[in-house]
């Protein structure tokens, strides 16, 4: 098998957020990869819930003060880093006052989402990019995990498509049972078209719910994965139409989940 560079884009990593089939999966999927010998770099959200003091997370100065515009708005970007020892990994994160310090992830403590995951969305998308871009590492894989990294894949096809860094990036999407109720904000599409992203398949977030994000992020991805037993089955039945290549569903205590997902990034 081929040695990889890998970008793991997360929306939840155990053991910063609790134990879930998504947050295990991505901190397993990780170390066992790296193990194989792929060299990888891992981004999450540093969300207000996660307890900086007792993961040891601490500021990466020389790659943090970066302001993204989003919506007219500058944010400054701020990039920590904390190392999960027993599998000797770093973690990036993702960190800025307007969006990452309220003492929750992406719902109230009633479990209503919040009214800006739109934006929020976008903002860790471009921040993981515009880090990676910094770090001056090249990856052959960005792997998206949950619905809150899936616009990576539109950044990386619409505007950091002729970066060197990116250039010849093949990139893999994991749907998990994960799914939003009701729809992000209608602005999403302005958003995206004010970056200058706007194509014929832009028209599929006119209301995007989570279905229709996944049916627009799919257009751009090079291989899907289904990381959950209980993905939606509208978009089961979607995957398998697309023409894409599709890593089946594979229980993470079977015998040979990780050399599926190592022969599935050699064969894209």
């Amino acid at each position: 098998m081929a040695n990889h560079k890998i970008l793991y884009i997360c929306q939840e990593i155990t053991p910063y957020l609790p134990e879930t089939e998504e947050s295990t999966l991505c901190r397993s999927l990780m170390q066992a990869m790296q193990e194989r010998g792929n060299e990888i770099r891992t981004f999450m959200p540093r969300y207000g819930s996660i307890n900086e003091r007792r993961n040891q997370l601490h500021e990466v100065i020389r790659l943090s003060g970066m302001n993204l515009i989003i919506d007219d708005n500058d944010h400054q970007l701020i990039i920590k880093v904390a190392s999960i020892q027993s599998a000797r990994i770093q973690v990036y994160f993702i960190d800025n006052d307007d969006y990452f310090s309220r003492k929750a992830v992406l719902a109230d403590e009633n479990g209503t989402a919040f009214e800006d995951n739109d934006e929020r969305m976008v903002f860790f998308a471009r921040g993981v990019l515009e880090t990676v871009k910094k770090l001056r590492w090249t990856p052959t894989v960005v792997h998206c995990h949950g619905w809150f990294s899936a616009i990576a894949p539109i950044y990386l096809r619409k505007m950091f498509d002729s970066d060197p860094i990116f250039r010849d990036v093949k990139i893999v999407v994991s749907l998990y049972d994960d799914a939003f109720e009701g729809e992000l904000r209608q602005t999403l599409r302005q958003s995206l078209e004010n970056e200058g992203m706007a194509d014929e398949n832009i028209a599929i977030i006119d209301n995007p719910s989570y279905e229709n994000l996944y049916r627009y992020v799919m257009k751009y991805v090079d291989g899907i994965v289904i990381g959950s037993a209980n993905v939606k089955e509208s978009l089961i039945e979607e995957i398998r139409l697309s023409g894409k290549p599709v890593l089946e569903y594979c229980d993470k205590e079977s015998e040979n989940v990780y050399e599926n997902y190592d022969k599935f990034y050699d064969e894209l």
